[in-house]
Protein backbone atom coordinates (compact mmCIF):
# COMPACT_ATOMS: atom_id res chain seq x y z
CA UNK A 1 0.00 0.00 0.00
CA UNK A 2 2.72 2.18 0.97
CA UNK A 3 4.63 2.13 -2.17
CA UNK A 4 1.50 2.14 -4.47
CA UNK A 5 1.11 5.45 -2.67
CA UNK A 6 4.41 7.05 -3.19
CA UNK A 7 4.42 5.73 -7.06
CA UNK A 8 0.84 7.56 -7.09
CA UNK A 9 2.33 10.83 -5.72
CA UNK A 10 5.63 10.48 -7.97
CA UNK A 11 3.37 10.76 -11.17
CA UNK A 12 1.54 13.19 -9.94
CA UNK A 13 4.23 16.04 -8.78
CA UNK A 14 6.13 14.86 -12.27
CA UNK A 15 2.60 16.02 -13.87
CA UNK A 16 1.52 18.85 -12.02
CA UNK A 17 2.16 21.41 -14.96
CA UNK A 18 -0.15 18.82 -17.18
CA UNK A 19 -2.82 17.91 -14.65
CA UNK A 20 -4.31 21.08 -14.12
CA UNK A 21 -4.19 23.43 -10.96
CA UNK A 22 -2.04 23.77 -8.30
CA UNK A 23 -1.70 24.73 -4.34
CA UNK A 24 0.97 26.79 -3.23
CA UNK A 25 3.39 25.50 -0.43
CA UNK A 26 4.74 27.91 2.42
CA UNK A 27 8.05 26.91 1.09
CA UNK A 28 7.35 28.38 -2.39
CA UNK A 29 7.02 24.98 -4.16
CA UNK A 30 3.44 23.54 -5.84
CA UNK A 31 1.74 20.57 -5.46
CA UNK A 32 -1.08 19.64 -7.88
CA UNK A 33 -4.72 19.09 -6.90
CA UNK A 34 -4.67 15.42 -8.14
CA UNK A 35 -1.32 14.56 -6.44
CA UNK A 36 -3.25 15.77 -2.89
CA UNK A 37 -6.44 13.91 -3.66
CA UNK A 38 -3.98 10.86 -4.12
CA UNK A 39 -2.41 11.75 -1.63
CA UNK A 40 -5.21 11.81 0.92
CA UNK A 41 -7.09 8.75 -0.67
CA UNK A 42 -3.65 6.72 0.30
CA UNK A 43 -3.40 8.26 4.01
CA UNK A 44 -7.05 7.11 4.62
CA UNK A 45 -6.66 4.10 3.33
CA UNK A 46 -3.47 3.49 5.67
CA UNK A 47 -4.68 4.51 8.68
CA UNK A 48 -8.11 3.20 8.10
CA UNK A 49 -9.51 6.94 8.17
CA UNK A 50 -13.70 7.15 7.68
CA UNK A 51 -13.87 10.63 6.65
CA UNK A 52 -11.97 13.90 5.91
CA UNK A 53 -12.80 16.71 5.03
CA UNK A 54 -10.25 19.54 3.88
CA UNK A 55 -9.98 23.27 2.85
CA UNK A 56 -6.55 24.88 1.77
CA UNK A 57 -5.75 28.61 1.64
CA UNK A 58 -3.82 30.30 -0.81
CA UNK A 59 -3.64 34.69 -0.89
CA UNK A 60 -6.19 34.04 2.14
CA UNK A 61 -8.55 32.40 -0.03
CA UNK A 62 -9.87 29.08 -0.39
CA UNK A 63 -8.30 27.06 -3.06
CA UNK A 64 -9.39 23.25 -2.51
CA UNK A 65 -12.50 22.21 -1.08
CA UNK A 66 -13.20 18.67 -0.64
CA UNK A 67 -14.49 15.60 1.65
CA UNK A 68 -13.74 11.69 1.30
CA UNK A 69 -15.16 8.55 2.69
CA UNK A 70 -18.10 8.63 4.66
CA UNK A 71 -20.34 10.32 7.23
CA UNK A 72 -22.09 7.33 8.36
CA UNK A 73 -20.01 3.96 7.92
CA UNK A 74 -22.95 1.24 8.80
CA UNK A 75 -25.00 2.96 6.09
CA UNK A 76 -22.83 3.95 3.69
CA UNK A 77 -23.52 7.41 3.39
CA UNK A 78 -21.15 9.63 1.86
CA UNK A 79 -19.53 12.58 3.51
CA UNK A 80 -20.53 15.91 1.85
CA UNK A 81 -19.26 19.48 2.78
CA UNK A 82 -22.67 19.57 3.50
CA UNK A 83 -22.02 16.85 5.87
CA UNK A 84 -23.16 18.72 9.96
CA UNK A 85 -20.08 17.55 11.95
CA UNK A 86 -19.08 18.04 15.64
CA UNK A 87 -16.89 21.01 15.67
CA UNK A 88 -15.30 20.03 19.16
CA UNK A 89 -13.05 22.66 19.86
CA UNK A 90 -13.31 24.46 16.72
CA UNK A 91 -15.86 26.38 18.26
CA UNK A 92 -12.88 28.26 20.75
CA UNK A 93 -11.61 29.79 17.32
CA UNK A 94 -15.07 31.48 16.77
CA UNK A 95 -14.95 32.34 20.93
CA UNK A 96 -11.82 33.97 20.28
CA UNK A 97 -13.17 35.95 17.00
CA UNK A 98 -15.90 37.18 19.01
CA UNK A 99 -14.43 38.20 22.02
CA UNK A 100 -11.46 40.55 20.00
CA UNK A 101 -14.82 42.28 18.59
CA UNK A 102 -15.89 43.03 21.46
CA UNK A 103 -12.74 44.58 22.49
CA UNK A 104 -12.70 46.85 19.18
CA UNK A 105 -15.91 47.74 20.46
CA UNK A 106 -14.88 48.68 23.86
CA UNK A 107 -17.35 46.38 25.43
CA UNK A 108 -14.35 44.59 26.87
CA UNK A 109 -10.73 45.06 28.04
CA UNK A 110 -8.16 42.92 28.00
CA UNK A 111 -6.51 43.31 31.65
CA UNK A 112 -10.22 44.37 33.55
CA UNK A 113 -11.00 41.46 36.16
CA UNK A 114 -14.06 39.86 34.73
CA UNK A 115 -15.67 40.24 38.84
CA UNK A 116 -15.40 43.83 37.89
CA UNK A 117 -18.08 43.10 35.21
CA UNK A 118 -20.00 41.79 37.55
CA UNK A 119 -22.97 42.76 39.51
CA UNK A 120 -22.20 40.44 42.36
CA UNK A 121 -20.10 38.50 43.32
CA UNK A 122 -18.83 35.96 41.05
CA UNK A 123 -18.81 33.08 43.77
CA UNK A 124 -22.62 33.94 44.45
CA UNK A 125 -23.91 32.49 41.13
CA UNK A 126 -25.30 29.23 41.95
CA UNK A 127 -26.08 26.08 39.36
CA UNK A 128 -29.07 27.22 37.85
CA UNK A 129 -30.25 24.17 35.78
CA UNK A 130 -27.35 23.69 32.96
CA UNK A 131 -25.52 26.76 33.75
CA UNK A 132 -22.70 26.55 36.16
CA UNK A 133 -22.22 28.07 39.21
CA UNK A 134 -19.24 29.26 41.08
CA UNK A 135 -20.25 28.72 44.57
CA UNK A 136 -16.96 26.50 44.92
CA UNK A 137 -14.23 29.31 44.71
CA UNK A 138 -15.56 30.69 47.93
CA UNK A 139 -12.12 31.27 50.11
CA UNK A 140 -9.67 31.39 47.37
CA UNK A 141 -9.90 35.29 46.37
CA UNK A 142 -7.51 34.11 43.18
CA UNK A 143 -10.29 34.42 41.33
CA UNK A 144 -10.86 38.01 41.34
CA UNK A 145 -7.01 38.29 39.68
CA UNK A 146 -8.86 36.57 36.15
CA UNK A 147 -9.41 38.65 33.27
CA UNK A 148 -10.06 38.31 29.45
CA UNK A 149 -6.88 37.77 28.39
CA UNK A 150 -5.98 34.89 30.92
CA UNK A 151 -8.76 33.40 29.99
CA UNK A 152 -7.96 33.65 26.11
CA UNK A 153 -4.34 32.11 26.75
CA UNK A 154 -5.95 29.02 29.41
CA UNK A 155 -3.82 30.42 32.29
CA UNK A 156 -6.96 30.59 34.83
CA UNK A 157 -5.48 27.98 36.68
CA UNK A 158 -8.61 26.05 35.95
CA UNK A 159 -8.62 22.46 35.05
CA UNK A 160 -10.39 22.00 31.75
CA UNK A 161 -13.44 20.88 32.84
CA UNK A 162 -14.74 20.80 36.50
CA UNK A 163 -16.80 17.66 35.92
CA UNK A 164 -13.02 15.58 34.75
CA UNK A 165 -12.20 16.24 38.48
CA UNK A 166 -13.17 13.44 41.56
CA UNK A 167 -15.12 15.92 43.20
CA UNK A 168 -16.64 17.57 40.20
CA UNK A 169 -15.69 20.75 41.37
CA UNK A 170 -14.21 23.43 40.10
CA UNK A 171 -11.31 24.73 41.73
CA UNK A 172 -7.89 27.15 40.97
CA UNK A 173 -4.62 24.14 40.86
CA UNK A 174 -2.02 27.33 40.24
CA UNK A 175 -1.55 31.24 40.13
CA UNK A 176 -3.77 32.85 36.94
CA UNK A 177 -1.95 34.24 34.12
CA UNK A 178 1.89 32.16 35.40
CA UNK A 179 1.21 28.93 33.79
CA UNK A 180 -0.52 27.46 30.57
CA UNK A 181 -2.82 25.06 30.88
CA UNK A 182 -5.81 24.28 28.25
CA UNK A 183 -9.26 25.10 30.12
CA UNK A 184 -12.92 25.07 28.35
CA UNK A 185 -13.87 26.40 31.95
CA UNK A 186 -12.01 29.35 31.31
CA UNK A 187 -13.85 30.00 28.09
CA UNK A 188 -17.36 29.19 29.65
CA UNK A 189 -16.41 31.73 32.42
CA UNK A 190 -15.75 34.41 29.58
CA UNK A 191 -18.41 33.81 27.96
CA UNK A 192 -20.72 33.95 31.01
CA UNK A 193 -19.36 37.37 31.77
CA UNK A 194 -19.90 38.57 28.08
CA UNK A 195 -23.21 37.41 28.29
CA UNK A 196 -23.98 39.48 31.40
CA UNK A 197 -22.41 42.59 29.15
CA UNK A 198 -24.46 41.76 26.79
CA UNK A 199 -27.78 40.88 27.65
CA UNK A 200 -27.29 37.50 24.76
CA UNK A 201 -27.00 34.54 25.31
CA UNK A 202 -23.92 32.96 23.38
CA UNK A 203 -26.33 31.14 20.66
CA UNK A 204 -27.34 34.73 19.93
CA UNK A 205 -24.14 36.56 20.12
CA UNK A 206 -22.49 34.00 17.92
CA UNK A 207 -25.89 34.11 14.83
CA UNK A 208 -25.48 37.83 15.15
CA UNK A 209 -21.85 38.16 15.02
CA UNK A 210 -20.59 35.51 12.52
CA UNK A 211 -23.13 32.55 11.74
CA UNK A 212 -25.42 35.09 10.04
CA UNK A 213 -23.19 37.97 8.57
CA UNK A 214 -21.39 34.81 6.93
CA UNK A 215 -23.71 32.61 5.35
CA UNK A 216 -23.07 30.18 7.56
CA UNK A 217 -26.43 28.76 7.56
CA UNK A 218 -25.26 25.01 8.83
CA UNK A 219 -23.72 25.91 12.01
CA UNK A 220 -25.07 26.72 15.33
CA UNK A 221 -23.86 26.54 18.91
CA UNK A 222 -26.98 24.08 19.98
CA UNK A 223 -28.31 21.31 17.88
CA UNK A 224 -30.57 22.12 15.48
CA UNK A 225 -33.70 19.94 14.01
CA UNK A 226 -32.88 20.82 10.74
CA UNK A 227 -29.79 19.45 10.95
CA UNK A 228 -30.71 15.81 11.58
CA UNK A 229 -31.23 14.78 7.58
CA UNK A 230 -27.08 15.91 7.44
CA UNK A 231 -25.63 14.05 9.71
CA UNK A 232 -21.93 13.25 10.00
CA UNK A 233 -21.21 10.86 12.42
CA UNK A 234 -17.96 10.42 14.55
CA UNK A 235 -16.33 6.74 14.42
CA UNK A 236 -13.83 4.69 16.55
CA UNK A 237 -10.97 3.48 15.16
CA UNK A 238 -12.78 0.09 13.56
CA UNK A 239 -15.50 2.70 11.70
CA UNK A 240 -18.46 2.03 14.50
CA UNK A 241 -20.25 5.17 15.41
CA UNK A 242 -20.33 6.90 18.34
CA UNK A 243 -23.67 8.02 19.80
CA UNK A 244 -24.29 11.86 18.54
CA UNK A 245 -24.73 14.25 21.12
CA UNK A 246 -26.94 16.88 20.42
CA UNK A 247 -26.07 20.07 22.57
CA UNK A 248 -28.98 22.25 23.97
CA UNK A 249 -26.40 24.55 25.60
CA UNK A 250 -24.28 27.11 23.90
CA UNK A 251 -21.01 26.67 25.03
CA UNK A 252 -17.88 28.29 23.50
CA UNK A 253 -15.69 25.70 24.60
CA UNK A 254 -17.18 22.94 22.23
CA UNK A 255 -20.57 22.54 21.20
CA UNK A 256 -20.68 23.99 17.83
CA UNK A 257 -22.03 22.08 15.21
CA UNK A 258 -20.40 22.74 11.53
CA UNK A 259 -20.19 21.61 8.29
CA UNK A 260 -16.78 22.03 5.90
CA UNK A 261 -18.61 24.81 3.67
CA UNK A 262 -19.66 26.81 6.83
CA UNK A 263 -16.36 26.71 8.17
CA UNK A 264 -14.27 27.48 5.54
CA UNK A 265 -16.41 30.58 5.23
CA UNK A 266 -15.49 31.38 9.07
CA UNK A 267 -12.02 30.34 8.48
CA UNK A 268 -11.92 32.76 5.42
CA UNK A 269 -12.85 35.83 7.28
CA UNK A 270 -10.80 35.24 10.54
CA UNK A 271 -7.43 34.36 8.17
CA UNK A 272 -8.87 38.19 6.05
CA UNK A 273 -9.25 39.80 9.39
CA UNK A 274 -12.82 40.67 8.31
CA UNK A 275 -14.27 42.55 10.95
CA UNK A 276 -11.26 42.94 13.28
CA UNK A 277 -9.02 45.25 13.94
CA UNK A 278 -5.41 45.01 13.22
CA UNK A 279 -4.49 45.74 16.08
CA UNK A 280 -6.92 43.01 18.00
CA UNK A 281 -5.46 40.32 15.15
CA UNK A 282 -2.12 40.50 15.98
CA UNK A 283 -3.15 39.93 19.26
CA UNK A 284 -4.79 36.97 19.06
CA UNK A 285 -2.67 35.42 16.83
CA UNK A 286 0.72 35.93 18.67
CA UNK A 287 2.74 34.91 21.49
CA UNK A 288 0.64 35.79 24.52
CA UNK A 289 2.55 32.94 26.88
CA UNK A 290 5.40 30.65 26.38
CA UNK A 291 4.33 27.07 26.46
CA UNK A 292 7.18 24.05 27.63
CA UNK A 293 5.39 21.43 28.79
CA UNK A 294 6.29 18.17 26.97
CA UNK A 295 2.66 17.57 26.10
CA UNK A 296 -0.53 19.69 25.74
CA UNK A 297 -2.54 17.26 28.22
CA UNK A 298 -1.94 14.06 30.81
CA UNK A 299 0.60 14.09 33.28
CA UNK A 300 3.51 15.36 30.72
CA UNK A 301 1.63 18.58 30.58
CA UNK A 302 3.09 19.40 33.88
CA UNK A 303 6.73 18.31 32.64
CA UNK A 304 8.91 21.09 31.29
CA UNK A 305 11.17 20.71 28.43
CA UNK A 306 13.68 22.09 25.40
CA UNK A 307 11.07 20.23 22.93
CA UNK A 308 9.40 23.14 21.83
CA UNK A 309 12.57 26.22 21.80
CA UNK A 310 12.68 25.82 17.80
CA UNK A 311 9.52 27.03 16.84
CA UNK A 312 9.12 28.60 20.63
CA UNK A 313 5.72 27.34 21.10
CA UNK A 314 3.15 29.62 22.91
CA UNK A 315 -0.43 30.39 23.42
CA UNK A 316 -2.03 33.85 22.09
CA UNK A 317 -5.52 34.90 22.58
CA UNK A 318 -7.65 31.78 22.08
CA UNK A 319 -5.26 30.31 19.43
CA UNK A 320 -1.93 28.08 19.65
CA UNK A 321 1.44 30.07 17.87
CA UNK A 322 4.61 29.05 16.94
CA UNK A 323 7.39 30.28 14.63
CA UNK A 324 8.67 29.12 11.86
CA UNK A 325 11.43 30.61 8.86
CA UNK A 326 8.02 31.57 7.30
CA UNK A 327 7.09 34.13 10.05
CA UNK A 328 4.60 33.19 12.92
CA UNK A 329 1.92 30.86 12.83
CA UNK A 330 -1.35 30.45 14.87
CA UNK A 331 -3.38 26.94 14.90
CA UNK A 332 -6.07 25.32 16.66
CA UNK A 333 -7.18 21.74 17.10
CA UNK A 334 -10.74 20.13 17.70
CA UNK A 335 -10.66 16.30 19.49
CA UNK A 336 -13.54 14.15 21.06
CA UNK A 337 -13.90 10.51 20.58
CA UNK A 338 -14.81 10.22 16.87
CA UNK A 339 -13.58 13.45 15.74
CA UNK A 340 -9.78 14.88 15.10
CA UNK A 341 -9.57 18.48 13.50
CA UNK A 342 -6.50 20.70 12.88
CA UNK A 343 -6.27 24.40 11.62
CA UNK A 344 -3.03 26.09 10.86
CA UNK A 345 -2.36 29.75 8.74
CA UNK A 346 0.77 31.50 7.77
CA UNK A 347 -0.20 34.79 7.83
CA UNK A 348 2.98 36.47 6.59
CA UNK A 349 2.53 33.63 3.21
CA UNK A 350 -1.68 33.88 3.39
CA UNK A 351 -1.23 30.32 3.36
CA UNK A 352 -3.49 28.08 5.14
CA UNK A 353 -5.30 24.50 5.68
CA UNK A 354 -8.60 22.69 7.63
CA UNK A 355 -8.15 19.38 8.36
CA UNK A 356 -11.92 17.94 10.32
CA UNK A 357 -11.75 13.85 10.21
CA UNK A 358 -14.26 11.73 11.88
CA UNK A 359 -12.33 9.20 13.10
CA UNK A 360 -10.26 7.79 16.23
CA UNK A 361 -7.56 7.57 13.54
CA UNK A 362 -7.90 10.80 11.90
CA UNK A 363 -5.16 12.46 13.98
CA UNK A 364 -2.60 10.15 13.42
CA UNK A 365 -2.13 11.66 9.12
CA UNK A 366 -2.31 14.89 10.35
CA UNK A 367 2.16 15.10 9.94
CA UNK A 368 2.11 13.70 6.69
CA UNK A 369 -0.85 15.47 5.48
CA UNK A 370 -0.01 18.91 7.25
CA UNK A 371 4.05 18.54 5.47
CA UNK A 372 2.42 17.24 2.18
CA UNK A 373 -0.59 19.92 1.64
CA UNK A 374 1.29 23.39 2.49
CA UNK A 375 4.46 22.16 3.69
CA UNK A 376 4.10 22.53 7.40
CA UNK A 377 6.81 20.69 9.07
CA UNK A 378 6.30 22.69 12.87
CA UNK A 379 3.10 21.77 13.92
CA UNK A 380 3.88 20.16 17.38
CA UNK A 381 3.07 16.96 16.88
CA UNK A 382 4.40 14.71 19.59
CA UNK A 383 2.93 17.83 21.80
CA UNK A 384 -0.44 17.21 20.16
CA UNK A 385 -0.24 13.67 20.58
CA UNK A 386 -0.81 13.45 16.58
CA UNK A 387 1.01 9.85 16.87
CA UNK A 388 1.82 8.67 12.77
CA UNK A 389 -0.12 5.67 11.81
CA UNK A 390 2.63 3.96 10.95
CA UNK A 391 4.48 4.47 14.80
CA UNK A 392 1.58 3.13 16.25
CA UNK A 393 2.18 0.08 17.93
Amino acid sequence: MKKLCLLTIVFCIIGTSILGQSIKRIDGSKISIDSLNSKIECLMNAAKVSGVAIAVFNQNKSVFSRTYGLANVQKNIPFLASSVMYGASFAKTVFAYIAMQLLDEKLIELDKPLVDYLPKDLTDYKLNGWRRGYQDLKGDDRYKKITARICLMHTTGFPNWRWFEADKKIKIKFEPGTRYSYSGEGLYLLQFVIEQITGKDYETLSQERVFKPLGMVNTSQVWQTRFDSSICYGHNAMGNPYELMKWKEASAGGSMSTTLEDFTKFYTALISRKNLSKKSFEAMTSKQIRIRSRAQFGPLSRVDSTDNDTIELGYGLGVGVLKSPFGRAFFKEGHDEGWGHYSICFPNKKIAVIIMTNNDNGESIFKELLAYTIGDIYTPWQWENYLPYDQKK
